[in-house]
């Protein structure tokens, strides 16, 4: 089930990522950059909102993953999630009401609006309102169908609705109105169907319960510390990943904040490398402390973790050393490229470190520990906040660009040491490096090399350049992979197969 939800995770997410990222240059020819800006404060929005999940939807996700492991009657599984329904429905309603309620305010006193009316950026928010209501219920059924482990099916339905996003947002555009309204609206109405089908298939995959589904507050008294610990991480989360975006999306002309915007999506591009293995993971270590089985556990620690720097360490490579070919590939657009590259190329160091902390958080949550990522992250917010305030408004971006960065590497140097002296305390050598540094050092000297030999390299056409650093990233995924057991696994089992073809 594992090699299944993973292979089933990654072709669905990148598909999706896929249909968001080729389809991204035509919105702006569409819109222009100033209308994509939008886009960027409707996703900053949707960010700051899960503040009011409180750990809800990842509590969901960790009960349903123990009630495959037997913690849970269905007839109480159906109560926490009728629950929870209830809950999260009356917060929709009142997000969109907050949205509509102060659009008005937000496109005349918070945005630096330059070439599009009050009017279109009023009705534009407006909308968004509503659509960040049924993501809101999204959200809610997407962590039960993960956490039972459901995701071949979740992958077929995410990847089927992002290309009916994709492709219907383009046609809508085209030849019906090209304006950030229309986008927006069909948007909305791709997500409400989405989430419907969502909700009813939740159903289908939970056992029939005795009795009808009912409100149980002794079903959120079981679960309260552990959310109550996710609620605060979730509040700090949101302010590392988004005060950089709050600040700068006021002091910034929104056009400005547009190729931001372009700039961060582009590098975080990698955290679409990082879900499919942390949503197979995370109902796996909770099966596997609910069963006791701390030996498999390291194992599976070790192997999960190998596994994400293979996934993204090439591609953050890559992208960092070769940034403005890419983004020139990519949009054919030198005043774009000029603006963004530089960004990408620190931004997504940040976001390679972030992603590699991603399994030892998993291990602590399915521990039910969360006291350790308040304290990290209550420490740096303590920290963030005041040198976005001191150096974003005096060094602009990159700045902003360059703290991600710092904030990162602490993580990885003293998050990880404290982890280890109370949960898998063997393995934290082991986790830098076999896990880690290892391959990650392997990898960025074959990283170098490309970029030297591309260096030398003069007049290759775009083509030519693409196929170049296709096989960059290759090279330097094998060269990654050559170093860690499970990478040399693969490879052995890839060998065997192509020598019964040969």
């Amino acid at each position: 089930m594992v090699k299944r939800n993973l292979i089933a995770n990654y072709l669905g997410s990148g598909w999706s990522a896929l249909m968001g990222l080729v389809f991204l240059p035509v919105y702006i020819h569409y819109l222009g950059i100033e209308a994509y800006g939008l886009i960027g404060v409707f996703a900053s929005l949707q960010v700051w909102f899960l503040l009011l999940d409180m750990g809800l939807s990842h509590t969901l996700n960790r009960e349903m993953a123990r009630f495959t492991a037997g913690v849970h009657t269905p007839q109480s599984i159906h109560n926490l999630l009728k629950t929870m329904e209830i809950i999260y429905l009356g917060v929709a309603v009142l997000l969109a009401l907050l949205v509509t309620g102060f659009s008005g305010w937000i496109a005349t006193d918070w945005l630096k609006v330059q070439t599009l009316s009050t009017e279109t950026v009023t009705q534009a928010l407006t909308i968004t309102g509503f659509i960040i209501a049924f993501r809101w219920m999204e959200t809610l059924y997407r962590s039960a169908i993960i956490g039972l482990q459901y995701q071949v099916w979740l992958n077929c339905a995410t990847a089927f609705f992002a290309t009916i996003r994709g492709i219907g947002s383009i046609a809508v555009l085209a030849y019906i109105s090209p304006t950030i309204q229309t986008f927006f609206i069909f948007q909305g109405a791709v997500v409400a169907i989405e989430t419907a089908v969502l909700a009813r298939q939740t159903r289908q995959f939970l056992p029939v319960p005795p009795q009808s589904p009912r409100f149980s507050v002794d079903a959120l008294k079981d679960i309260w510390r552990f959310a109550a610990g996710m609620t605060t991480l979730t509040l700090l989360f949101t302010l590392l990943t988004q005060v950089d975006k709050l600040l700068l999306s006021t002091l910034l002309p929104l056009e400005q904040f547009g190729y931001f915007t372009l700039a961060t999506t582009l590098a975080g591009a990698i955290s679409v490398l990082v879900g499919p293995i942390v949503n197979v993971a995370t109902p796996r270590f909770t099966e596997l402390v609910a069963a006791k089985d701390e030996k498999t556990l390291a194992e599976q620690y070790h192997k999960f973790a190998q596994l994400l720097t293979i996934v993204i360490a090439p591609a953050s490579l890559i992208l960092c050393f070769f940034s403005r070919e890419i983004i020139f590939l990519w949009t054919r657009d030198v005043a774009t490229t000029a603006a963004v590259a530089p960004i990408v190329s620190v931004w997504v160091i940040g976001t390679l470190l972030n992603g590699m902390m991603h399994i030892p958080f998993i291990a602590q949550f399915a521990y039910g520990w969360t006291r350790l990522s308040v304290i990290v992250n209550s420490i740096a917010v303590v920290i963030i906040v005041p040198a976005f305030l001191i150096l974003v408004p005096r060094y602009g971006v990159m700045a902003a660009a360059w703290i991600w960065v710092a904030i990162n590497t602490g993580y990885m140097l003293f998050a990880i040491s404290a982890m280890h002296a109370r949960i898998l305390k063997q393995e934290k050598w082991r986790w830098y490096r076999a896990d880690i540094f290892g391959p990650l050092l392997v990898g960025l000297s074959f990283a170098v090399g490309m970029a030297t030999l591309a260096a030398a390299q003069t007049g290759m056409s775009g083509l030519a350049e693409a196929a170049f650093l296709a096989f960059g990233a290759f090279l330097v995924m094998i060269a990654t992979a050559a170093v860690t057991q499970v990478g040399r696994q693969a490879m052995m089992q890839a060998k065997n197969i192509l020598t019964k073809f040969i």
